[in-house]
């Protein structure tokens, strides 16, 4: 049987109560984190630019838009999926050869869900498939070092989420997954060098095309059975052969990603938490740093240390400062915070900012590489005043070793939704989201329309 077929009958033998407790309140932890980051970014440049796209070509109202207003499925899940993203505030999980965002999956989980008229617990149900497909597709057919994104695994789970939802039958299943993971490799470029919006944007579009690929198989379109193991299918051309048996699998991976604490890229995650540790313990004046040196672990090193995916000290514009190490320990230690706030133009532009990220050094150091991904380890040294103080670090709160409860996730999410919302609007949500298995999905979902854009929509 082909391999897309065993992958289809796990995505429709999944089942809510299979999940463990624990798995069940960490993907509830991560719903409220996800939407806290989606409202967080509704004022974004992208943002913006995608919900005028949106309303110029129009759609079939069948999905809500968070903050109002309704679409075509496929669309509502690349809109929300691109709030979601576009803070790069959400979720992670990190795999030996690959990093990815499993939240990204919600929008297009969402979409399906509605569309299907399915309730809160089918909605968490097919997000746990999503997350076990992207994690475990991670785990072992990394891409990265192949030149190829995050998304290829994505193209999966999107898919296979949005099949869930939908209610597609195990053939009807495979199809969707296979037209998808066919046609949607995307490039690694996407996050190397000068980075465009497209970083932000990488998933959504892989969420858009996924969900529409899942209603084309809903209509009978097929697609290569053999798109795994087949002559220039996904082994030959991209990922070299694995074995991953989908019979044994379980959905329990979203106890094993990672929430961040600072609205910066995942792998910085330690090292801000270091390096605030310090300037508070010591009250160190960061007008006084003469540099900064990090050691730290090789793939921060080559994501945004200034490694093999580009100069991290010409930070220009949000996209750059997000994935620069640099950048974010410069502006943690002169804000001692990293929010949204931080990645305003203004804020990336001033002459404190730009003059202390230049005395930041990062280095690579080989121990700390071999104990990633289950530990972050980094060394932060500040050298200030004639003095060197110096931490070392091996996670961070967030971390799947020091897990964030439900009641900081909960204060996360009010302040990034705080602009858009008021008290009740937002214990209304959290309240959904807290027993979103015992409603339909439709409750949680006009809760969301009822946040306001920055326009007042």
């Amino acid at each position: 049987m082909p391999h897309v077929h065993d992958l289809a009958d796990f995505v429709s033998d999944a089942a809510y109560d299979i999940l463990s407790e624990e798995a069940q309140t960490q993907l509830k932890i991560r719903v409220l984190d996800s939407l806290g980051c989606a409202i967080g970014a509704l004022d974004g440049t992208p943002v913006r630019a995608l919900r005028a796209h949106l309303a110029d070509f129009g759609g079939a109202e069948q999905a809500t838009l968070i903050g109002g207003g309704r679409t075509a499925p496929d669309r509502a899940a690349l809109y929300n999926s691109a709030l979601v993203r576009y803070l790069d505030y959400n979720d992670s999980y990190l795999a030996e050869g690959e990093t990815g965002h499993p939240s990204d999956n919600l929008g297009s989980v969402m979409a399906a869900t509605e569309y299907s008229g399915g309730s809160g617990e089918d909605l968490l149900t097919a997000l746990a498939v999503a997350y076990q497909v992207q994690c475990r597709l991670s785990d072992e057919a990394p891409v990265r070092d192949k030149g190829f994104d995050h998304t290829v695994q994505g193209q999966y789970a999107a898919a296979a989420g949005a099949a869930k939802a939908l209610g597609l039958d195990p053939e009807q299943t495979a199809h969707a997954i296979a037209i998808s993971g066919t046609a949607h490799n995307a490039l690694r470029v996407t996050r190397t060098g000068e980075i465009s919006h497209w970083k932000g944007l990488a998933y959504p579009e892989t969420g858009f095309t996924a969900t529409h690929s899942a209603f084309l198989a809903k209509r009978g379109i097929t697609g290569p059975p053999e798109v795994f193991e087949g002559n220039k299918g996904f082994m030959h051309s991209i990922s070299g052969d694995f074995e991953l048996d989908w019979s044994e699998e379980d959905l329990e991976r979203v106890t094993s990603t990672i929430i961040k604490k600072y609205n910066a890229e995942i792998h910085s995650q330690a090292t801000l938490e270091g390096a605030l540790e310090l300037k508070r313990e010591h009250d160190i004046d960061p007008h006084a740093i003469d540099e900064i040196e990090i050691d730290t672990f090789d793939v921060a090193f080559h994501i945004i240390g200034g490694g093999e995916e580009g100069d991290k000290t010409i930070v220009r514009r949000k996209e750059e400062a997000d994935h620069s190490l640099h950048y974010m320990t410069a502006v943690a230690l002169l804000d001692d915070q990293v929010l949204p706030a931080q990645y305003d133009q203004d804020r990336i532009e001033a002459g404190d900012v730009q003059s202390l990220l230049q005395k930041v050094r990062v280095n690579e150091e080989p121990a700390y590489s071999d104990r990633f991904p289950d530990h972050m380890v980094c060394d932060v040294r500040i050298h200030a005043d004639g003095k060197v103080y110096e931490t070392h670090k091996e996670d961070y709160e967030g971390f799947h070793t020091r897990p964030m409860s439900w009641d900081t996730v909960s204060e996360k999410f009010t302040r990034l939704a705080e602009p858009y919302t008021d008290a009740a609007l937002r214990s209304d949500i959290i309240g959904a989201v807290q027993t979103l298995e015992t409603i339909p999905a439709t409750d949680l979902f006009a809760l969301l329309a009822e946040v306001e854009t920055p326009d007042g929509r």
